[in-house]
């Protein structure tokens, strides 16, 4: 009987302690934010995104391949378009075509902000221009949408920011805080001509930025899973890459004397354990934060459970597993994507090689995953070797606290009231972090609603961007100007 006095003791103590937590898990979304400043935005900013949307800024690792031509028309495109930022902004070109923008402000006490973005492209898969609804490099409307390549990634971003700018100078404004611009030619490569380049330059400068805005989130309209409402995720983090290759090295000979194991074999046995193993779930490389914003917004019997991530972070674990895009923001993720061995169906290939890319969790290094890659694997027959091509080490976690953040959050409010906002970890790699050399707040969110079939056509077939949403970015850069000021 004393044991299950003690239990039910121990029972109701927690139940308390749940309860308290619960109760005292209190919205983070601000309120009695007034309605942004409404902006005019004529047919010509739109005409002016089809002119950019039209020129094929197409960018290849291969460098040989890009068409410059292209570029150059581009980079005379905005002096056109924008003449009051080319006659009262201070303008810098790294490596020909990368851009960057200074608006000097009244107060130099105050920290700088940027606002970034990059105007180049990833090419159409051949085969597939037959499945857009309009073509896409012609810049054309249908429904109420603008088809083409850059709507979502990323030209739409830059062309607003720009227009915001010009708006905001045609209006007198003159910022108290400095606000720069940068935009990169070369993102969906590397980044290293364009934003590494200016980012390196702001450092030998020691120009430190109170935050940095770049493309990553967007306005989830379909919610997510126990909240379906439309859902502001702002990143606060991104994941870094890495390829690492597995090689091995045998004698080959005749397919009709194999020995137990070929090359082949080990390279798949290798694999096959680091598939089996996966890195270990975290919560705390910005998925806490996201609950901790999101969790007070859901029902009761979900807000129990982000309340209490102590007791729970197992279960959210499990439940968030079971998706491929959640399983992405729990750990580093593991995914095999070229094989090589083998020349001849009865010759037993000398060597085989696979390649596994990572795209790592902040708290991990491309050192650490190395280190695991190879204790997993125990097999001293199995060479891994880390590609040096591209490696991104992943970014810092930025404070969702920091003022930047606040000036993201108050002015998504302004323009976009329904919506809940929210942190979370980017998967994909941006522009911004090489700007972490200059910042320690950098945030990704581009204010483009979105719902589940959108996302798809990011880099995919039939990119779109509607004119409403169009003109509510130029309004929601020119508010968050106007909120940086302080």
């Amino acid at each position: 009987m004393k044991r299950l006095r003690w239990l039910l003791i121990g029972l109701a103590v927690l139940l308390l302690v749940l309860l308290v937590n619960t109760l005292r898990f209190s919205s983070k979304q601000l309120s009695d934010v007034p309605p942004a400043a409404s902006v005019s935005v004529g047919d010509s900013a739109v005409n002016r995104l089809v002119a950019a949307l039209r020129l094929r800024t197409v960018s290849y690792s291969d460098e040989s391949l890009t068409d410059t031509t292209q570029f150059d028309q581009f980079l005379s495109l905005l002096q056109q378009s924008f003449p009051r930022i080319h006659q009262q902004l201070k303008r810098e070109t790294f490596n020909q075509y990368g851009l960057l923008y200074e608006w000097k402000g009244k107060n130099p006490a105050l920290k700088p902000v940027l606002l970034t973005g990059h105007y180049d492209v990833v090419p159409v898969i051949q085969g597939t221009q037959k499945m857009w609804k309009r073509p896409p490099f012609d810049g054309l409307l249908e429904g109420g949408f603008l088809y083409g390549r850059g709507t979502l990634d990323d030209k739409s971003s830059v062309m607003a920011q720009l227009e915001a700018v010009e708006g905001l100078l045609a209006t007198g404004f003159q910022p108290e805080r400095t606000i720069m611009l940068a935009y990169g030619q070369d993102e969906e490569v590397t980044g290293f001509r364009g934003a590494q380049t200016m980012a390196a330059e702001l450092e030998r400068r020691k120009i430190t930025l109170e935050y940095v805005l770049d493309e990553g989130g967007v306005i989830k309209t379909d919610g997510i899973p126990g909240l379906p409402r439309p859902v502001a995720l702002i990143g606060i983090g991104e994941k870094g890459y890495a390829s690492i290759e597995l090689t091995t090295v045998s004698k080959g000979g005749h397919s009709s004397m194999p020995p137990k194991q070929t090359s082949i074999g080990l390279v798949a046995e290798a694999v096959s354990k680091l598939e089996k193993n996966p890195f270990p779930a975290r919560l705390d490389a910005g998925l806490d934060q996201m609950f901790t914003y999101i969790g007070p917004e859901m029902p009761f019997g979900q807000r129990i459970v982000f309340a209490n991530q102590w007791l729970f972070a197992p279960l959210i674990t499990r439940i968030m597993a079971q998706s491929n895009s959640g399983n992405a923001t729990l750990r580093t993720t593991t995914a095999p994507t070229i094989f090589q061995a083998g020349v001849k169906d009865n010759v037993l290939p000398i060597e085989a090689t696979a390649t596994i890319n990572f795209r790592i969790l902040p708290g991990e290094t491309v050192e650490t995953v190395a280190e695991r890659v190879k204790e997993v694997i125990d097999d001293e027959r199995i060479q891994v070797n880390v590609l040096k091509k591209f490696i991104s080490q992943p970014s810092p976690v930025s404070n969702p606290n920091a003022l930047g953040f606040e000036r993201i959050h108050r002015t998504i409010k302004g323009v976009y009231p329904e919506t809940i906002v929210t942190p979370y970890l980017t998967l994909g790699g941006t522009d911004s972090r090489f700007y972490a050399r200059v910042c320690p707040q950098i945030y990704r969110f581009s204010p483009t609603p979105m719902n589940d079939e959108d996302t798809q056509r990011v880099h995919g077939t039939n990119e779109r961007i509607s004119l409403k949403d169009y003109r509510n970015m130029i309004r929601f850069y020119a508010t968050l100007i106007r909120n940086s000021q302080n």
